[in-house]
């Protein structure tokens, strides 16, 4: 199964959240037949929305994350809750690059540079909070590394990486997020940044072990304590009451001319592509409920 740990040193001056994230990642693949630099691109975004969205507090809570850096790739999107599910898709799955010189999938072309990273948290509020910054490189986590500098202002270092098999499945996936909190001494980040060298890629270690290995291994030296470990997974809401919700807003010309065909309406989901069949006269009703409903007296 896919977990999230998150962990504090003892002195309480640094901060982790490291997920592994295989299983979903390979659920994605399936989902949308990426090819390899796609799976690689959308898994690496999934285990970074999942470790963010582990981060909010309120259940209803959710962050959106958009990713366009004008690659063949299109735009990538990921939503994770606030317990770190996550679901996602890529504009153009199919896309096929050839691997760098040292073998490696060209995830930076594949991507681009040229866009923009945002960060869409939906708080439960009246407004969601909003940050958005340059893509730097397109790999993702050097962008990730610089949106929470940039836009946050917190000092961060972010590792992910997808493992991709000759048959196209996923072998390992997942990352780590670890940053400096307020008042931790510069010293620290010498032996940080000799523990992060030390470790080298993150599917180099999931492969063989977990999300605690990574944990332990950024982490050496400073006695971590692990504060949450939860099981995640590829998690889609939609339902066929959310889709007559969305479809309610056709105006009465579309619903005239889809009667006058026979047709129903196909609504397919980019996130787990079930594809929904809704008849005109059921969104008709629907509607009319909708309206006929009595509104709830106020309170006095």
């Amino acid at each position: 199964m896919d977990e999230i740990i998150r962990a504090v040193t003892a002195d309480g001056f640094i901060q982790i959240s490291a997920v592994s994230t295989r299983a979903l990642t390979e659920r994605a693949r399936q989902i949308h037949t990426t090819l390899p630099v796609a799976t690689a691109a959308l898994g690496r975004t999934l285990a970074a929305t999942s470790m963010i969205g582990h981060t909010l507090k309120d259940p209803k809570a959710s962050v959106t994350i958009r990713i366009n850096g004008g690659g063949p790739l299109g735009s990538i999107m990921a939503v994770a809750d606030y317990e770190g599910n996550v679901r996602g898709y890529v504009q153009n799955p199919h896309v096929d690059l050839p691997r760098k010189p040292n073998g490696k999938l060209d995830v930076g072309s594949a991507v681009g540079n040229n866009g923009m990273l945002t960060v869409i948290r939906d708080l439960n509020m009246k407004e969601p909070y909003v940050g958005s910054t340059q893509l730097v490189s397109g790999e993702i986590a050097e962008d990730f590394t610089a949106y929470f500098y940039k836009s946050e202002q917190v000092p961060t270092a972010c590792a992910l990486g997808v493992l991709v098999d000759t048959d196209q499945s996923v072998l390992a996936s997942g990352g780590y997020i670890v940053q400096l909190l307020p008042g931790a001494p510069e010293a620290l980040l010498d032996t940080l940044e000799e523990n992060i060298e030390e470790t080298g890629a993150v599917t180099s270690v999931l492969a063989g072990g977990s999300a605690e290995d990574l944990v332990l291994r950024i982490l050496k030296g400073f006695e971590p304590r692990i504060l949450e470990r939860r099981q995640i997974e590829y998690k889609c809401y939609c339902t066929r009451k959310r889709v007559l919700q969305v479809l309610m807003s056709l105006d009465e010309c579309e619903l005239e001319d889809m009667e006058s065909k026979g047709e129903p309406v196909e609504v397919t989901c980019q996130f787990c592509d079930v594809v929904y069949h809704v008849e005109p006269s059921e969104i008709r009703k629907n509607r009319r409920n909708y309206q006929e409903k009595p509104l709830k007296k106020p309170i006095k």
